[in-house]
């Protein structure tokens, strides 16, 4: 294992933070992966970089050089990279490396770019985790971060990034067509206090706010099971669970998606870039397509369209404008 710039950001945080707690909670990871992770360098470096004591962490002698050199070098290969994009791109189509979460956007945005940018160009990279998404925009490995969150927050490792909320969702439920509940125009939390739920994956605060949704509804949920799509349809139509989705979802045999009775949560899908870096040029042209994708998928849904009708609070973001060439 050779010692990386993603390693010199982590000691710079733990530097800044004061506290592997924070520092953890700052790049988005748990603090025993960040504290795996500090003994790996450590090891690399060949001693250790920080001692605990009442206020926290501090740097040891051998720490204070590495900062030192860090603080030198992340600047300077942030300019290199800059500049070598500079040189090679002039007079050269620009680049859309998008990195992409679940969500209902990405495939329209990627066509879209790809429609308006024949000469190549875009790229996508997806995953579950928004937090790997946000790493691979500040290391220059991606220009675009495509994904969601719930009610105001953004990804813990978002710092140094700017951000546009495309559209703001409802969290709807998944039932089984055969549920008792799945003919209802809308079912309140409480109604589904005895059950079990799913979700997708993520990495960011959702189950937190589901519980804490479900607590000011009167009851303590099961904790969701985080699993990928196909687990979750197949619980779902097989009546064995109850599955948190967006508004937006697609309809899939044998399972209904309901409103909850007065959102009590809502998904918001964000773009994110560098500020300082060459995707910040090119930043108002993916949101406007974005939202072109995001209202293309609700035309494709005829009843969450007509949901939507009547909750005008959820939909494009008013800050994104349409593009013009959408219809």
């Amino acid at each position: 294992m050779e010692l990386e710039l993603r390693h010199l950001r982590l000691i710079c945080a733990v530097a800044d933070a004061g506290s592997v707690t924070k520092a953890a909670a700052a790049l988005g990871l748990a603090q025993p992966a960040l504290t795996t992770q500090l003994r790996r360098i450590e090891k690399i470096l060949g001693g250790e970089l920080f001692v605990r004591d009442r206020r926290g962490v501090r740097p040891t002698p051998l720490g204070d050089l590495v900062l030192a050199r860090a603080r030198v070098l992340m600047p300077a290969v942030s300019g290199l990279r800059d500049e070598a994009i500079g040189l090679l791109g002039a007079g050269e189509p620009a680049r859309y490396r998008l990195g992409a979460t679940n969500g209902p956007i990405t495939g329209g945005l990627v066509q879209r770019l790809r429609d308006a940018h024949p000469e190549g160009g875009v790229s996508i990279h997806s995953t579950w985790s928004e937090n790997e998404v946000v790493r691979m925009v500040l290391d220059g490995r991606l220009d675009y971060a495509l994904v969601g969150a719930c009610a105001t927050a953004v990804p813990a490792a978002a710092t140094g990034l700017e951000w546009r909320v495309i559209s703001v969702d409802p969290v709807w439920v998944l039932l089984d067509e055969r549920h008792p509940m799945a003919g209802r125009d809308e079912v309140g939390l409480a109604d589904l206090a005895a059950e079990q739920w799913i979700t997708a994956p993520g990495d960011g605060c959702f189950n937190d706010c589901f519980t804490a949704a479900c607590l000011r509804a009167g009851f303590a949920p099961l904790m969701p099971y985080e699993m990928d799509a196909g687990g979750v349809f197949d619980l779902v139509t097989g009546g064995r669970a109850v599955a948190l989705c967006q508004g937006t979802v697609r309809s899939v045999p044998g399972a209904v998606a309901v409103p909850l009775r007065g959102s009590p949560l809502s998904w918001r899908h964000l773009l994110g870039w560098d500020p300082a870096g060459p995707a910040a040029g090119h930043a108002a042209e993916v949101t406007r397509l974005a939202a072109d994708a995001y209202r293309d998928i609700v035309r494709r849904r005829p009843r969450y369209a007509a949901w939507q009708a009547a909750h005008p609070e959820f939909g494009v973001a008013p800050q994104v404008t349409r593009s013009p060439h959408s219809h």
